[in-house]
Formats: C-alpha cells, sequence, structure tokens
C-alpha cells in the first residue's frame, strides 16, 4: 500500500467519525426546541436533508474503503469519484468558512474544540481527495 492509499484509508474512517460527531448535533443545537416553531413539513424536511446527508458520508466512507487501491491509481472512476467527493468537502469547507457562524452554539470548550476538528477534517478530506484526482498514478 503506499502514501496515497494510506492517506485515503485515513479519510474513509474518517468519515464515520464525522458521523460520530454529526449524532450530537441535535442535542449541541437544541433541534427540538429550535425546530418546533416551523410548519411540520418543512420540520421533516430538515431531518430528511439530514438523513440523506448522513448517508451520503456513509457512501463516501464506504466507497472509499472499498475502492482505495482505484481511487489512488487514478483508474478513471476512481478518479472521478475523488473529484466529486473532493468538490463536496470543498463546498462543505467554505460553508464551514464563510457561511456558517456557530459562535452563538459554540457554549463550552467541547463544542469549540469539536467545530475546529471538523473544520480541520474538512480540510483534510479537500487534500487528500483532490491529491488521489490529480496525482494518481493513473
Amino acid at each position: 500500500m503506499n502514501q496515497l492509499e494510506t492517506f485515503l484509508r485515513i479519510a474513509g474512517f474518517l468519515h464515520f467519525g464525522i458521523l460520530v460527531a454529526s449524532a450530537s448535533t441535535p442535542h449541541a443545537l437544541n433541534w427540538r426546541q429550535n425546530l418546533a416553531s416551523l410548519h411540520p413539513f418543512l420540520r421533516k424536511l430538515f431531518w430528511v436533508y439530514g438523513i440523506f446527508i448522513v448517508l451520503v458520508i456513509i457512501a463516501f466512507g464506504v466507497l472509499t474503503l472499498r475502492h482505495t487501491a482505484d481511487m489512488a491509481a487514478g483508474v478513471p472512476l476512481g478518479r472521478s469519484l475523488c473529484i466529486f467527493i473532493g468538490i463536496f468537502w470543498l463546498a462543505r469547507l467554505l460553508v464551514q468558512l464563510f457561511v456558517f457562524d456557530a459562535r452563538p452554539f459554540l457554549t463550552n470548550w467541547f463544542y469549540k474544540l469539536g467545530y475546529h476538528v471538523l473544520t480541520v477534517v474538512f480540510v483534510y478530506f479537500v487534500v487528500v481527495y483532490w491529491m488521489a484526482a490529480l496525482m494518481g498514478k493513473g
């Protein structure tokens, strides 16, 4: 296994770490109270969007772990997958940095640490997937 494959495997496992962290989001952001004023349709839509994002992150983790060698080798489908995942996490990183103002919710050291760790993980994803897309052996 080469270094790029190792970085991709780490990225694959990190997706599941993000899911563990995201499981605390409804409690940390007090969704029960903060979403209560929404129309029931919008409240359900919010939850459905969250579930679909979870499914995408699971897919990214599983696909990365299952197809690490192809992604690192620059096989066209592997490279395309790296580009897609890289774009996804770049967009998420930009939202983290320039759209969301999480400060009102970073009420303790644990939430602050988690927020900054997530930002570092998003950067890692962008670097690793773009590196695989651009520098794969193929």
